[in-house]
């Protein structure tokens, strides 16, 4: 599976889009001093330009039955950016190479059915590396398993666990473990819903970097299509929660919501792939202004039609 996409973004490096921060100096283990008030700029203001992505899924099925299968799979996702005018204005010294991400994994995937057919297991073990800016960012390696059980209605229900062991190298270590149940229904007019909630929790040997988080996640796919393109909606809210944080005695509290619309153009078919377009926007408020920020995007993309 190959996708290519250009998304013009207002924030290409989920910098603040506050021009203030506070800081406080902690001055004992129970005390903190008076906060400082800095000016943010450069990369820790929001940067606008344009993103070019380039991402591969593939697998090599090994052993295959008629109810269990056996894959090799290899990830590639690509990320480099070109800043805008006004950006180069307020970062004059950086580059939209400076912000390029690219991870690679390879794992092992398995899955079966089970209940009657009526339902289908998942377990899978990767491990892959990241890069920023083009050095080694972190490594990590993940477990998830799943389960996903289709009822008599037909509606679906899935659950996952996930679990994901980082070793940074520009980043901190830190252990996540993420908890995924979905529920899949039709609704008025063959149109289908697919609601999710996520629980997830971090620790590191880093307190300002260990957080709680919870999220709920709603999409709508349209039966029909609209100008000739399947429409999909969708909109994400999250909180997440830090105990510590050197800006705040109170620590650090996040909360995002974030809306999308999704064009597929599935009836243009062009040596396999499809052309699909996306409207995005999200903002996250923080109780620290350097977290605060806002983002909207457009995205032009190609992706494979098998």
């Amino acid at each position: 599976q190959l996708s290519f996409s250009v998304t013009p973004n207002s924030n290409i490096n989920n910098g603040s889009s506050a021009r203030s921060s506070f800081l406080n100096y902690k001055i004992s283990e129970m005390l903190f001093g008076e906060p400082v008030e800095y000016e943010l700029g450069g990369s820790a203001r929001a940067l606008s330009g344009v993103e070019y992505a380039f991402g591969v899924a593939t697998r090599y099925r090994f052993v295959e039955t008629g109810t269990r299968a056996h894959d090799v799979v290899f990830t590639a996702d690509l990320r480099t950016y070109t800043l805008s005018s006004a950006a180069k204005s307020i970062a004059p010294t950086k580059t939209g190479s400076d912000f390029a991400f690219a991870t690679y994994s390879l794992g092992y995937g398995h899955r079966g059915l089970n209940f009657d057919r009526r339902g289908e297991y998942r377990l899978s073990v990767d491990g892959g590396q990241s890069f920023y800016g083009g050095e080694e960012y972190a490594r990590f390696a993940r477990i998830s398993a799943g389960q996903s059980y289709r009822l008599t209605s037909g509606d679906k229900i899935n659950l996952r666990l996930a679990g994901q062991r980082q070793f940074g190298f520009a980043t901190v270590d830190s252990d996540t473990l993420r908890a995924d149940i979905s529920y899949t229904t039709r609704i008025w007019n063959g149109a289908t819903l697919w609601t999710n909630a996520t629980l997830a929790g971090a620790q590191s040997p880093s307190a300002a970097d260990e957080f709680r988080e919870i999220g709920l996640r709603a999409e709508l796919t349209l039966a029909k299509p609209l100008a000739g393109a399947r429409v999909q909606m969708g909109l994400w809210a999250r909180n997440r929660d830090y105990d510590v944080s050197p800006h705040s005695p109170d620590g650090r509290q996040e909360d995002r919501v974030q809306a999308d619309l999704t064009l597929i153009f599935d009836k243009v078919d062009y040596y396999g792939f499809n052309p699909t377009m996306q409207l995005s926007a999200s903002r996250t408020d923080s109780n620290i202004s350097l977290y605060d920020a806002n983002r909207v995007g457009v995205n032009f993309g190609i992706r494979s039609a098998f």
